[in-house]
């Protein structure tokens, strides 16, 4: 007598009960997959998450009530699946920051949710090429160099370009060209940001003389 095949659990989260249905319509037609428990809100995924502790949770990255990043962050540990209708490379990094398993655009069919579904379920890390390549850019694109770390330093102590300039010695100028490219690729809105981005990335310590 063979063994029967060991079910993956599954929480849908998603804001619009449609989605959810459909979802749950697919997934209930899988013998090694069940759907326990769907929430329509990240504060009731929170909840409902802690109770049902599923395998696999699949998460919409815009809900109305919060971010779908912000879920992930709570749910850290989970093995989320983050399903979106949009693939930024912006939006790429943060899910990734977040610690989720698993990227997928809404756009893709049903066979590769899923073959994303059991992948995450499984423990493994699920992503279509065009991810893995936004991902590769991005990260590419938001390594600073010795200098630009160097600058971003000074301004956390709060120096000022001409400051900064003075003890680098290099020209004002050259100084605000850095600034510009530290903002882009920590996708910063200003300098305060950039420090505090820097900071949640590891980038740096604060008082550690690093």
């Amino acid at each position: 007598m063979s063994n029967p095949t060991p079910t993956l659990s599954v929480m849908l989260v998603d804001d619009h009960l449609i989605v959810r249905r459909g979802l749950a319509s697919l997934i209930g037609d899988e013998p090694d997959l069940t759907v326990v428990a769907e929430a329509s809100s990240g504060e009731e995924a929170i909840a409902l998450a802690s109770v049902h502790r599923p395998d696999v949770i699949v998460l919409d990255l815009r809900l109305r009530d919060m971010s779908g990043i912000d879920v992930a962050e709570a749910l850290r540990g989970h093995r989320i699946l983050m399903l979106s209708s949009f693939m930024q490379e912006e939006d790429v990094r943060r899910v990734f920051d977040a610690g989720i398993c698993g990227y997928l655009s809404k756009d893709k069919d049903s066979a590769e949710l899923l073959k994303a579904i059991r992948a995450v379920g499984q423990g493994n890390r699920y992503l279509p090429p065009e991810i893995s390549l936004l991902l590769a850019k991005s990260e590419h694109s938001s390594h600073l160099t010795a200098r630009e770390l160097e600058i971003l330093k000074l301004i956390a102590e709060g120096r000022a370009n001409k400051q900064i300039g003075e003890i680098l010695t290099l020209s004002e100028n050259t100084v605000k060209n850095h600034v510009k490219s530290i903002l882009a690729k920590l996708n910063a809105k200003d300098r305060t940001h950039a420090v505090t981005e820097a900071l949640k990335r590891g980038l740096f310590q604060l008082g550690r003389g690093n």
